[in-house]
């Protein structure tokens, strides 16, 4: 079975899934993070007491887990933020770097070109790879959620496989629930495969379904209809995959600057906005646009970072003017 998924950390664990639970757990170190809202530093028994309580859920996950089974070298992750940027190309081309390339450059050095060149590189050839496979009759499962970058995976790829014309009977698709309860009845949600743990990846076996032929041609379709329109940038709105202007979550952004001080710190502003509304998209992204408020004089940075941190962990000023 080909596993088709569209993040780097859903690829690797799924990697990890595939064997996740088998044999005898091994103990190993595990670091705990404990905090205080007020600031002050946590005691010792707090860090142990931490430290123990991880330990016990990590064993406890391993021995609950049912491994997924398979070959690491089944799994194919293509990582290529299609939600984001030009979308024209038939095959990941010059053009997604380019978008890729602009999407890393918050990080410091050269680290989003080469990350950009290498993230298209192993698409290019992963996709030949899944084609010839394919083609020979394996089947492919794909994994999916309303994440913008997974949806955009979805549809894309099935328009690959209307072109390769792979029988739909081949293909299966498994899409993360919007929200779950967990073991105390509390409301989860992911906003995508890479924030599903190794442990839990064959819970969601029982969703697999069968892709029907009308289903792979309407997002073959559907994903022609995006490329013509050529967007800046696509979003999932009530379900659906659609093309949106730029400043789609620019109000969010403003209402989360709005709750900080007169100065504060770009990063924290970014983290609340990606972890508090769970849109699913890029720090990066929400870092662009808060980068075009202060080309229009909405804000000044107060100080700019060292060299080897991302370009959003400077402190902001905001204009009156």
């Amino acid at each position: 079975m080909i596993e088709i998924v569209f993040s780097e950390s859903a690829c690797g664990s799924l990697k990890v899934a595939q064997h996740y639970g088998k044999g005898k757990y091994q103990d190993e170190f595990i670091s705990a993070i404990v905090s205080h809202a007020d600031g002050s530093k946590p005691t010792k028994e707090e860090v142990e007491t931490a430290q123990r309580e991880a330990k016990a859920k990590a064993r406890l996950a391993w021995e609950s887990a049912v491994p997924l089974g398979g070959n690491t070298a089944d799994i194919y992750g293509f990582n290529l933020m299609l939600s984001v940027g030009d979308i024209s190309e038939k095959q990941p081309g010059i053009k997604r770097k380019q978008t890729l390339e602009h999407l890393y450059s918050v990080y410091p050095h050269d680290v989003g070109m080469q990350a950009a060149q290498e993230i298209v590189k192993r698409a290019k050839e992963d996709l030949k790879k899944v084609q010839g496979r394919a083609e020979r009759g394996e089947s492919l499962r794909i994994w999916y959620s309303n994440q913008p970058d997974e949806m955009c995976g979805l549809y894309w790829f099935m328009d690959q496989l209307n072109q390769w014309k792979v029988p739909s009977k081949q293909v299966a698709i498994v899409k993360l629930p919007e929200w779950e309860a967990d073991e105390k009845e509390n409301i989860v949600r992911k906003s995508g495969w890479g924030e599903v743990a190794p442990a839990e990846w064959h819970r969601y076996l029982a969703l697999q379904k069968p892709v029907l032929p009308v289903f792979e041609q309407s997002c073959a379709a559907h994903w022609q209809e995006l490329q013509k329109e050529n967007a800046p940038l696509r979003a999932t709105l009530n379900g659906q995959l659609i093309s949106v202007p730029e400043t789609l979550y620019d109000d969010v952004i403003l209402r989360e600057i709005a709750a900080e001080g007169e100065e504060f710190q770009e990063v924290k502003v970014i983290g609340q906005v990606i972890g508090k509304y769970q849109f699913g998209i890029h720090d990066s992204w929400v870092a662009f646009r808060i980068e075009e408020m202060i080309r229009e004089g909405k804000l000044e940075v107060v100080s700019a970072v060292a060299e080897d941190m991302p370009v959003y962990h400077q402190v902001l000023k905001k204009c009156t003017n």
